[in-house]
């Protein structure tokens, strides 16, 4: 009864999935609140699929765990993005790199690529009867290029400057036009996105029966909404360095440093994000891992710097100070308490405190706690407008147990579906207090006693002092 009560709820799961994606964009001002509802029941359907999942035998719940993986995911392929297009850019960098021309050299809208721009990205305006131009797909907005200023549509963001993503990232982009070519639209992307999430729900799998952990955690990343949305709908790089991220953690965890270090290095010329994973993997002969990392990233941009130069940099300037981190206006809940100018070292401080704290405390061969806490908290100091951060958080949230800090990954959704300061700010402060909240309860009796023992002594003695 319970596997068909789960089975009824991953069924429900995916039908809203495919509906949401194919008919409920996040682009389509007209139907903003169904979206909205239709997150908020793949939630709710997700924690009572988890919970019910507590009662099933193992054997059947990892058939289901992995089930639900491939059905979530290929539900989340019924429709193309829908709350991003940075896929499109991806495409983008990919068709280019296949006409052996660097990612970094030119903007999208430079007339020295012209002859590579597929309809689909690029597709024509259409001119109104008082002679302007308007776009008539969806996902697509006006522009020029350079230095002709033709008018035209694009699907990409930010088109008129250079892309912003490091190599393993680009060398993935070339890798999946080089099989399809460039006709293909955003279906390619969602597949790959699609095997590699799977493909992390496998080696949860592994790693949890290998090490005593119980399986039925996988499920935290195999039918969370954010995996389906964001690293199969959305085709987020982010699954890629989070799924070298997780590969990186089990080597170390099996005192493979080298090997986890290679991946690690991969892993950050993928997104630059996965740093903050580095150091939960240094407790223990730190310096294996860190040269590892250190000389695959090099590597990795060394073909790129030999044709573009310092243009590997991109966009990634820009787009911090675009996004508000240089200003301190991005840190949400930070600047209820300082001033935004002083935000941004404040956060470094709360960061690098944090950072030595995991490193102090995690234990070597089950690193996955200390990810969860460094990978959490900086996601919570630093507040980003995009959920899809968050994918390097879920697997760890999964291997450790640590369910609470699923809260993180909901109220990013919450900020992007909700763009209201106010309710960003509440959604984050709701989140700490369910995690400090199981903290607190998982330290049992006598750890909350020694814990506010001291507290309690004080107060004691202010109020036996004379006045």
């Amino acid at each position: 009864m319970r596997v068909a009560i789960v089975s009824v709820l991953l069924a429900a799961m995916a039908a809203i999935t495919a509906v949401s994606v194919s008919a409920l964009g996040y682009f389509d001002s007209d139907r903003p609140l169904a979206l909205l509802a239709a997150t908020a029941a793949l939630w709710v359907l997700f924690a009572a699929a988890v919970v019910l999942l507590r009662r099933v035998p193992a054997r059947a719940a990892v058939a289901l765990i992995v089930a639900g993986s491939v059905l979530l995911g290929g539900a989340a392929m019924a429709g193309p993005p829908n709350t991003s297009t940075d896929s499109a850019r991806y495409a983008w960098d990919g068709i280019v790199q296949n006409a052996g021309i660097s990612p970094y050299r030119y903007v999208p809208v430079d007339d020295a690529l012209a002859d590579l721009r597929p309809d689909w990205l690029f597709p024509a305006a259409v001119e109104n009867a008082d002679g302007t131009q308007r776009c008539t797909q969806p996902r697509t907005h006006l522009t020029s290029s350079r230095p002709s200023h033709e008018v035209f549509c694009t699907a990409l963001n930010r088109s008129t400057v250079p892309t912003i993503y490091p190599p393993t990232s680009e060398l993935f982009f070339a890798a999946v036009r080089f099989v399809t070519g460039p006709g293909a639209e955003y279906w390619p992307l969602q597949l790959t996105g699609l095997l590699m999430s799977v493909g992390i729900t496998l080696l949860l799998i592994a790693a949890m029966r290998r090490r005593g952990i119980d399986p039925r955690w996988a499920a935290l990343w195999a039918w969370s909404p954010l995996v389906a949305t964001e690293a199969v709908t959305n085709s987020h790089i982010d699954v890629l360095g989070t799924l070298l991220v997780v590969v990186a953690t089990l080597a170390v965890a099996r005192g493979l440093r080298f090997r986890g270090g290679i991946a690690l290095g991969a892993a950050i010329a993928a997104k630059l994000i996965p740093v903050i994973a580095a150091p939960a993997l240094l407790r223990r002969q730190p310096w294996k891992v860190a040269t590892a990392a250190i000389v695959t990233f090099a590597l990795l941009y060394v073909p790129y710097v030999a044709t573009t130069g310092i243009a590997v940099l991109g966009y990634l300037p820009g787009y911090l100070s675009e996004e508000g981190y240089n200003s301190g206006s991005r840190f949400t809940l930070l600047t209820l308490f300082v001033p935004k100018a002083a935000a941004l070292a404040v956060a470094a401080v709360l960061l690098a405190v944090t950072a030595v704290l995991v490193w102090w405390k995690t234990d070597p061969e089950r690193p996955w706690l200390g990810q969860v806490v460094m990978i959490g908290t900086t996601l919570l100091i630093v507040s980003p407008r995009y959920p899809w951060y968050a994918l390097l958080l879920v697997p760890f949230i999964a291997l450790s147990g640590r369910w609470e800090w699923s809260a993180v990954p909901l109220a990013l959704t919450v900020r992007l579906l909700i763009p209201s300061h106010a309710v960003s700010q509440v959604a984050i402060s709701v989140a700490i207090v369910v995690i400090v909240a199981m903290a607190l309860w998982r330290t049992g009796p006598d750890g909350r006693a020694r814990l506010w023992g001291p507290v309690t002594r004080a107060a004691s003695r202010l109020r036996a002092a004379p006045r």
